[in-house]
Parts: C-alpha cells; sequence; structure tokens
C-alpha cells in the first residue's frame, strides 16, 4: 500500500473534476485528480465533438474556466472552437471545437496549475473518521494506495465515494427511472449543403422512413444530426439506449455494444438513404456511453425546477444558466427541450445544493447537485458543470485556508471569488442580453 497525501482529492476527470481541480490549485492547494479512464473530459471524451451547449446564456458567455477554455481554442491559429446558434429549439449558444486541441489544452491548464493527474486510477473506500473523510483509498494498475485528503470534492458523477462515506441520495427521478445513455459517432466526407438542405434538425421525414423500413432502431423517430467543427463532418447525437443503469458496469458494457450496433445501423442508412451522405464514412465512435443520470446527492439545498422557472437568482448563485428542460428518454421513449425561463432570462445554480448536511470536508459538483428530476434536466451541461467544479474547488480551498467545515463556509465570499476569477452573471454582476460574433 502506497502512502500519499494531498491537500484536495478530486474525484472524477470530467468537465466538473477539471474545474474544480483548477479552481482548487489555483487557490494554493496541492491537488490530486483521480479519473477512471486515460482521458479527462468526461462526456466530452466519451462522445468526441459533443457540442458545448448552456456556456451562454442571454448570449453572453458565463467566463471563468469555461470561459477561458473557450477563448484559448477561439485564439489558436487557426481557431479550434467557434460560437453558433445550436439548431435545436430552445438551446441558444454552443461551442463546438477540435476535440483532441480542448483536451490537450484542458491538460496543459491542469499541469500549469501543478494539479497532480492520476489516470487509469479508480477510487474506492473513502476512511471516514469524526465525520470527516480523512483517506481514500484508490488502485491503479500497480496496485492499492491511500490518500490522506484534507478536502475531497466529489465529481465522479455517479457519487460511489460519497455513498460510500454515508451521504443519502436518491437515484434517477427517485423511482430508479434515469435518463438514456448514449454512443456517438461523426460522419465525415459528408456534402453539408445536401445534408442540411431542408433545415430540419431532428430529420424527422428520414427517420420515419427508416423506422417504417426496419433499417434502424425503432427509437430513433428523431436522428440529431448537426455540422461538425471541421467541414464537411456530421456529429450524430442519435443513438440513446434507455432503461440503463449507469452504476453497473456490466449494464454499461451491455449498452455499449448495443450503442455500437445502432450506430453502424445508422450509418449505413445515412449513406444509403439520406442526401449528401453517399461518400461518408463512420469516424469517432465513441469509446463507450455517455452516461447523463445516475445518483443525486442529498445537500443542505434541492434545487427545484419552480424556482428556476421563476429565474431564481440566490445569493450564492455559482453560474448562470438557461438550459431548457432537456430530458432524454427517463423511463420511456419521450424527449423534451422545453424552456424553462422565457427568452433572454436566465437563473443560478446555488453552491448550497454542492453541500452534505454533515460530512465536514465533502463537496460534490457536476451531476450528482441536489436536484429534482425536472431541475436536473436543466442544470446539466457541460459549461455549468465545468462552473460547479471551478466553485466547489474554490471552497474546498478556501474551507482549508480557514480551518472550517464546509457547512460552515460562507457561500457569499465563495462567489465574490468566482466573480473575482472572472465568472459572470453571479452576485451583484447582470448578464444583460448580448449577441455574440457567431464564425461564419
Amino acid at each position: 500500500m502506497r502512502h500519499l497525501q494531498a491537500d484536495v482529492v478530486v474525484i472524477g476527470g470530467g468537465t466538473a473534476g477539471f474545474g474544480a481541480a483548477l479552481g482548487a490549485a489555483r487557490a494554493g492547494a496541492k491537488v490530486r485528480l483521480i479519473e477512471g479512464t486515460s482521458k479527462i473530459g468526461g462526456v466530452m471524451a466519451f462522445c468526441p465533438g459533443m457540442p458545448w451547449g448552456g456556456g451562454y446564456p442571454t448570449g453572453r458567455s458565463i467566463g471563468g474556466v469555461f470561459g477561458e477554455l473557450t477563448d484559448m481554442l477561439l485564439a489558436m491559429d487557426p481557431p479550434m472552437a467557434q460560437v453558433r446558434a445550436s439548431t435545436l429549439e430552445n438551446f441558444g449558444y454552443e461551442v463546438i471545437y477540435d476535440h483532441e486541441a480542448a483536451v490537450f489544452a484542458m491538460f496543459q491548464m491542469l499541469e500549469d496549475a501543478g494539479v497532480e493527474v492520476h489516470l487509469n486510477t479508480f477510487a474506492g473506500a473513502p476512511v471516514v473518521e469524526g465525520g470527516r473523510i480523512t483517506r481514500v483509498e484508490c488502485i491503479d494498475r500497480t496496485g492499492p494506495m491511500m490518500i490522506e485528503a484534507g478536502m475531497v470534492i466529489d465529481c465522479s458523477g455517479d457519487g460511489d465515494t460519497s455513498a460510500r462515506a454515508g451521504v443519502p441520495y436518491v437515484v434517477g427521478d427517485g423511482r430508479g427511472n434515469m435518463m438514456g445513455v448514449t454512443l456517438s459517432f461523426a460522419m465525415v466526407g459528408a456534402d453539408w449543403d445536401r445534408v442540411f438542405a431542408r433545415g430540419d434538425p431532428y430529420f424527422e421525414e428520414e427517420a420515419a422512413f427508416g423506422v417504417a423500413q426496419g433499417l434502424i432502431h425503432p427509437d430513433l423517430a428523431k436522428l440529431y444530426l448537426m455540422k461538425g467543427f471541421h467541414p464537411d463532418t456530421v456529429f450524430c447525437n442519435s443513438v440513446h439506449i434507455r432503461g440503463v443503469d449507469g452504476t453497473d458496469p456490466q449494464a454499461v458494457a451491455r449498452a455499449t455494444q448495443e450503442g455500437r450496433r445502432r450506430c453502424h445501423q445508422l450509418a449505413r442508412f445515412l449513406v444509403a438513404h439520406v442526401p449528401g451522405f453517399e461518400r461518408a464514412r463512420m469516424n469517432q465512435l465513441g469509446p463507450t456511453v455517455g452516461v447523463r443520470e445516475t445518483r443525486k446527492l442529498e445537500a443542505v439545498h434541492r434545487i427545484l425546477a419552480s424556482d428556476l422557472r421563476s429565474g431564481a437568482k440566490p445569493t450564492d448563485g455559482i453560474v448562470a444558466c438557461d438550459n431548457p428542460i432537456d430530458d432524454v428518454m427517463r423511463g420511456d421513449e419521450a424527449m423534451t427541450h422545453d424552456a424553462i425561463v422565457a427568452r433572454g432570462e436566465y437563473y443560478t445554480i446555488p453552491f448550497r445544493a454542492m453541500v452534505p448536511e454533515r460530512v465536514s470536508n465533502l463537496l460534490f459538483a457536476g451531476r450528482l447537485v441536489c436536484a429534482d428530476p425536472a431541475a436536473f434536466a436543466s442544470v446539466r451541461g457541460m459549461p455549468q458543470c465545468m462552473a460547479m467544479g471551478q466553485a466547489a474547488g474554490t471552497a474546498a480551498a478556501m474551507a482549508l485556508a480557514d480551518g472550517v467545515t464546509v457547512q460552515a463556509l460562507d457561500p457569499e465570499r465563495v462567489v465574490a471569488s468566482l466573480a473575482a476569477q472572472g465568472m459572470r452573471g453571479i452576485g451583484g454582476d447582470v448578464l444583460h442580453r448580448h449577441e455574440p460574433a457567431l464564425a461564419a
């Protein structure tokens, strides 16, 4: 057993974990980031090319780490990102990007901040003593290790460590229904002008034909096809598999293989039956399905969709958001993109929804946030996850420096620090309507 130490241990290297590690390290903490795969990015690593949606409520960037990363990609020569209006209803603006450039930039930002990144490493049982996590047991290919932690931030998506530490949780909608998982891919060599000539982002007429002819799965009543970052590349976010328990590794493995079958089937259908795909081929099939929802941990505050619909901006709001209620096949084939606020409005996500009631040195961020089902379907965007992580990392370093529990931390100090780090639309800052300069 190896024994290591860190001021802050971040579990999970998805977008939330990336933000958390940066937030804590830039505040002066010694940070170890534990990631179970060979890549950071979470769903953006599993679904290469997945747009960052929700980063521009009212048309203005939320700023912070998300804004920094986006600006870095936009400033490359040639630019490795674009801001565009989403073709999907109620989604506003989104960022598309070169996947490898984005992942490289994220690794570089972590390295520059001094974060110790542990890839292909799994977090196991925490050791809880006196109401706090003192150590976290982890394992990599060389064997087990015990990491002594001052603070722990759970950004794992599934919340295994927090659950083992005794934090209560609900699964999915509270009745066990979880959103569908997705396997994505790209088609390269497509003729954009012909593919998108009809202007229907869901390709419902083509999908209906494919389903009626038995050429594609019946759940593909809408084909979510959108222009990728590179010319004549089409990102296919269409293959959703429902009824999958994302906390069960074998269920995820079976869903991934089923997803591969449906993706290959869909790719053949596009080439044979959708104008513009005749010379296209599949590329960037995800390594595993992207999981949207499993556990939601209980916190000192639960986000309610009714609060979000009213445009609530609490004093501890740490990130602006106007995402629709993006509910993907939670229990049945239904999918929603219903607006949660009026155009030009937004709400903010409260810091309290990431603070457990009892474990004194634990925070969580990303899709572990405490929210009711409809609220969760809105707050779960990748830019918001980065910002939630940044807030958790900032707060963890602040609590360590002050020698206080996370429950005793003044949330408004966290908000003030985030505002100083360039986060927009929180505290006294207001995100006025703004139309970004869109790439051609």
